[in-house]
């Protein structure tokens, strides 16, 4: 466990290279896809903006000065015999007002799920006071299990949205908050839609101008998003609109894409091509977008997307239940395209990017080898497909990062300190079996077993968001 953790407040809030906190021990990142780097023995600074100003090893000229300094002055943070600290999570996917319905009806088609359960849930928001209920309780624990960004739909009432961007704020989350629109009469139900095309584009405005005029958040901890639900349940004046707005703004954009085959044929049949390509005309592939799902797109969308700077965001464990088939993770990737893991509460049915980054590594397997023993093995399945841990780890942190075009995901120079402290003890017998306990065996273990109760600590932006430590979470200013 951690010695000596404790928040500092810096003095110097005008002098980017104070250092606010230091932390040291066994680090663990993926520099680059496919690549596992462990930094034993290192020292990260963080300045008082949380952004990673060194990171030195004891080969370094001025680490020792470097690291009785910080010592002295009470501002280290060390990790114990047992722990590691890691990237922060990076969720690109989660519907904030499904969070009480996590886990129920699952076994409904989509269509009854989102009439059915979905729709009706989503249209309680129209009270505001059930944004204050909920909101708390589903920030609190996305941070507890390791989720130090995430990128949040909330419903098509602005106000219940104002409330989860003051929430995530408080809690300090990195967070990209949509007001959703939804304002077809043809494909909503009548009382969960906006009240008209003109509203649902002025009230998109007015959150949008809410987001960045809230109190402290001038450097942006709380962004704003354009989020058009998915073209099946929006106008096509509204989704032009939406695009202008994105454009006016500089404003990222998230929505489905080509999630199940129901959404990829609608758009299909109402545009004449893919949903990758009418949202391209839209004007709603942006740089730093998130497209989730994807499941059916083509090698001419992902050129589209990749061109575009959008990303996607992967949701395995939610592709099961509703998307109709697994994506073609690895292709996606080696096209060049930016992918970050989604959780998809509640179609998803776990909080935990942990468990859907071995899902991922699960569905790639599924995808490679093939489902169906009728069918003889060279025809089973997709050849080239699967995925290891050390892909999985860079898709669920760097990755998330990468399709965001946020300076975080990794340990080094110039990224903000985003990070959780993860305590795994070594299996009994582990010694002996001969596992590289301080190396890829080490993290390949954490990683298909880590849970929430292993999370310690975490910190967005260098501030401790939350830890387990019940005397140390009272001192957090």
């Amino acid at each position: 466990m951690a010695e000596s953790i404790r928040p500092v407040v810096s003095q110097s809030a005008g002098n980017a290279h104070s250092v606010s906190t230091a932390f040291f021990g066994r680090f663990a990142h993926t520099p680059s896809r496919g690549a596992l780097e462990i930094l034993n023995d290192t020292l990260v600074l963080v300045d008082d903006k949380g952004m990673i100003s060194d990171v030195l090893t004891p080969a370094d000229p001025k680490f020792q000065e470097t690291f009785d300094q910080v010592t002295a002055s009470g501002r280290l943070v060390r990790s114990g015999k047992t722990d590691m600290f890691l990237p922060g999570m990076v969720d690109l996917h989660v519907h904030a007002p499904q969070w009480p319905q996590l886990g129920r009806a699952l076994h409904l088609p989509l269509d009854e799920w989102l009439n059915t359960c979905t729709f009706p849930l989503e249209a309680q928001f129209r009270d505001v006071a059930l944004a204050r209920s909920v909101y708390p309780d589903l920030v609190a624990t996305l941070l507890a299990n390791g989720t130090t960004t995430a990128v949040y739909f909330s419903t098509i009432h602005r106000e219940a949205t104002q409330v989860l961007a003051e929430v995530c704020f408080q809690a300090g989350q990195r967070s990209f908050i949509g007001k959703v629109v939804m304002d077809d009469p043809e494909q909503c139900p009548d009382d969960y839609r906006d009240a008209s095309t003109a509203q649902a584009i002025d009230e998109t405005k007015r959150f949008i101008d809410f987001v960045r005029e809230l109190s402290g958040n001038g450097a942006g901890l709380v962004q704003p998003m354009v989020t058009p639900r998915f073209i099946p349940s929006c106008t096509h004046i509204a989704l032009l609109e939406l695009g202008r707005v994105a454009e006016e703004t500089g404003c990222r954009v998230q929505t489905h894409c080509s999630e199940g085959d129901w959404e990829h044929q609608f758009v299909l049949e109402r545009y004449g091509q893919s949903d990758t390509a009418a949202l391209s005309d839209l004007g709603l592939l942006r740089r730093g977008s998130v497209l989730a799902h994807c499941n059916f797109i083509s090698p001419t969308d992902m050129e589209m997307i990749k061109g575009a700077g959008t990303g996607i965001a992967h949701c395995p464990i939610s592709n099961v239940y509703f998307a109709n088939s697994v994506f073609p993770l690895r292709r996606a990737l080696d096209a060049g395209v930016n992918v970050g893991m989604g959780t998809d509460i509640s179609a998803g049915p776990s909080p935990s990017i942990f468990e859907n980054a071995r899902f991922a590594i699960a569905a790639s397997r599924m995808l490679e080898e093939g489902v169906d023993p009728t069918v003889a093995p060279k025809h089973r399945g997709t050849s080239g497909a699967r995925i290891d841990f050390r892909e999985a780890l860079w898709v669920a942190t760097a990755g998330g990062a990468q399709v965001l075009d946020i300076p975080v995901g990794l340990f080094e120079k110039g990224r903000y300190f985003d990070a959780i402290l993860v305590d795994h003890p070594e299996p009994q017998g582990a010694s002996l079996a001969g596992a590289d306990n301080d190396g890829e065996d080490l993290i390949q273990s954490l990683l298909y077993n880590v849970s929430r109760s292993d999370i310690r600590s975490v910190w967005v932006n260098g501030r401790l968001t939350h830890c387990l430590d019940a005397a140390l979470g009272e001192s957090i200013s």
